[in-house]
């Protein structure tokens, strides 16, 4: 196992996505960076050019823990790998006093993915670790396609929006980012959710550089209807955050944003487009309703792509009696928010 110097991170990162095509942004030197400039400690490990793994160290009030997001990157059928990787995890968690691990692997839900993930230590967490439940949209199709794949609805709102002059642009300017912010707590505090700080969304600009942007839909007269936050790193592109006003309601902004996106993401030669959160569909079959994605997954999946649905987020405990504690109070905080 080998730590990945600062220096090294963006030449290695690219023969990782080579070898793993289910690789994104989760476990890339941008979102690495991000991380350290808002103040937590990052480890990068290279096994033996066997696999990759980003490694977060997270205080929180409840104890320290170590955060694996969409990773390790390893072959899921080399036991000996598996083990060793998750060795590694285990060693750097205990050297950071870590009470507990908490990853969500680029692996599709299914019993046995499961169980690998077990036979490791591992147990469902009970507060999950960025999107499981997702859409994603396959960008080497030609707009047409794309356009045919859509539900009817979503396509006749693409085609209204052109018909009512909404314009969409795009920046990357730290005004513009703080425009957003700004408008995003308004969002946040009508719909009930806890938006990301500005010192985050400033963050993700720096260590994104030209490869993320905020796009604006406005009206004919330059009133801002919807904002969007997308972000890539090698071939996937990310719908990470979005904001809107109360104009929204009214006009098909949202769907104009999004549509423009994936006509730029397709110019630029990105292969997949992650719509990122969706709400899970309940025993019955049908999309969960009290979810706090329940509200945006029909305009979501309305635009077509795959619906994904990677494990849920696993947990490793490393020290019990602290971590019990964190897990009844991350039990009633997702209970309470609807996660």
């Amino acid at each position: 196992m080998n730590k990945v110097k600062k220096s090294d991170r963006a030449e290695l990162w690219l023969k990782v996505q080579q070898k793993f095509p289910e690789a994104n942004f989760l476990q890339s030197p941008e979102w690495g960076k991000m991380n350290e400039l808002v103040g937590h400690k990052v480890i990068f490990t290279d096994f033996a050019d066997r696999g990759w793994c980003l490694m977060i160290v997270k205080n929180a009030k409840r104890g320290r823990y170590l955060e694996v997001p969409g990773g390790p990157l390893i072959d899921w059928q080399d036991n000996a790998l598996i083990k060793a990787a998750f060795d590694e995890i285990k060693s750097v968690a205990k050297r950071e006093k870590c009470v507990f691990i908490r990853l969500r692997p680029q692996l599709r839900a299914s019993a046995q993915n499961t169980k690998i993930l077990q036979t490791q230590g591992c147990q469902k967490a009970p507060m999950h670790l960025h999107a499981e439940h997702t859409v994603m949209l396959d960008l080497t199709k030609s707009e047409d396609d794309l356009l045919k794949e859509m539900r009817r609805q979503t396509r006749y709102e693409v085609r209204r929006s052109e018909r009512l002059g909404i314009s969409v642009w795009y920046a990357n300017s730290e005004k513009i980012f703080r425009e957003f912010r700004a408008v995003q707590a308004e969002t946040a505090a009508r719909q009930g959710f806890v938006p990301p700080d500005l010192k985050t969304i400033l963050a993700e600009r720096t260590a994104f550089g030209q490869n993320i942007r905020i796009y604006v839909a406005q009206t004919n007269d330059a009133q801002p209807i919807a904002y969007g936050l997308v972000f890539w790193s090698g071939e996937e592109a990310e719908y990470f955050e979005a904001a809107s006003t109360e104009l929204n309601h009214k006009l098909p902004g949202a769907y104009a944003l999004q549509w423009q996106a994936i006509k730029d993401l397709k110019k630029l030669g990105l292969k997949r487009y992650n719509l990122w959160g969706i709400a899970p569909k309940d025993a019955n079959g049908k999309v969960s309703t009290g979810h706090r994605y329940a509200g945006v997954t029909t305009f979501k999946t309305g635009f077509g792509g795959e619906v994904v649905e990677f494990v849920s987020a696993q947990d490793i405990i490393i020290n019990r009696p602290k971590y019990l504690l964190n897990w009844l109070v991350e039990t009633i905080r997702r209970k309470a928010r609807k996660l």
